[in-house]
């Protein structure tokens, strides 16, 4: 398994009646191979994995591993804030059928970085399934160190990180631990063209949700075009997925529904998104060569 280029960390999609609305989840998943991404992930923090009840968690991986056919490697979000029931995901989502699990650290309850080794050390043990290490310190309250990830990486089972810590010397520091079995990737897309210039092996983005081709151009070129830049902007003026979700929802691809507490996208940035979606429609028609 090769995790590498432009990956979609994918929204779910709800009915009206508040159900996981399966044809659209389907339109999803097709939209972004004929997009050209490099690989999925379903349930995680974008996928509003928090607020997934009962078995709906693996009905979406064996879904999507059921669409995709293993064309794309297919990445479940299993990370709580407990090991045992970090383990307990993870191998919930290996029998559902994921490739690897993207594990992020404990989210709240703020571990050391001996804790985190030994809670990654243990999923990677006894998940079942290989494991992306996940590193997002706005969202959890805790900032893995690269001198922890370094130590994990030498971790059977470990096979990569996604860092969404979007400073320059963060980013040269964990680009420095890539290496042959141990991929990394940016997990923000504003600064993820400067981690390819250092050598990171891909991005797990949001706004591909939207945009495919032009996140994965962006990557391979080095170059964001405006339209890409505009939709990235956007993606920050609410917690994510509010702003992602208003936008597909835009393109007609999901139903703009949210489990609480999340809500819509306010009033303030409606009308941004309405001037914003012509014009990122037309950008990815014509990356796709004027297919409609």
């Amino acid at each position: 398994m090769q995790l590498a280029g432009c990956i979609t960390a994918l929204v779910t999609p709800f009915d009206a009646d508040g159900g996981l609305d399966w044809n659209a989840f389907g339109r999803l998943l097709d939209d972004q191979l004929a997009g050209g991404i490099q690989g999925l992930v379903v349930a995680g923090s974008t996928g509003e994995a928090a607020m997934l009840e009962g078995d709906e968690y693996e009905r979406l991986i064996r879904f999507a591993r059921e669409r995709l056919g293993g064309r794309v490697p297919l990445l479940a979000g299993t990370g709580l804030s407990a090991t045992r029931a970090t383990i307990e995901q993870t191998r919930r989502a290996a029998a559902a059928g994921a490739d690897a699990a993207l594990v992020v650290t404990p989210p709240y309850v703020r571990p050391t970085q001996h804790g985190l080794f030994e809670h990654f050390r243990a999923v990677a043990g006894e998940g079942g399934l290989p494991v992306v290490l996940y590193n997002v310190p706005g969202r959890t309250g805790c900032d893995m160190q690269p001198a922890t990830v370094e130590r994990l990486r030498e971790v059977p089972g470990v096979i990569g990180i996604k860092e969404a810590v979007s400073d320059a010397e963060r980013i040269r520091a964990v680009c420095a631990l890539r290496r042959e079995g141990f991929a990394v990737l940016s997990g923000d897309d504003p600064t993820a063209v400067e981690a390819m210039e250092q050598g990171a092996d891909g991005l797990i983005s949001v706004v591909s949700n939207a945009l495919p081709r032009l996140m994965r151009s962006a990557l391979e070129r080095r170059s964001v075009a405006p339209e890409l830049r505009a939709l990235i902007d956007f993606s920050g003026v609410e917690p994510n997925p509010i702003p992602i979700k208003a936008v597909v929802s835009g393109l007609g691809l999901v139903e703009n529904r949210l489990r609480a507490p999340l809500v819509e996208l306010s009033s303030p940035h409606r009308a941004a998104l309405e001037a914003l979606l012509p014009r990122i429609a037309a950008a990815e028609r014509s990356a796709r060569g004027g297919a409609h």
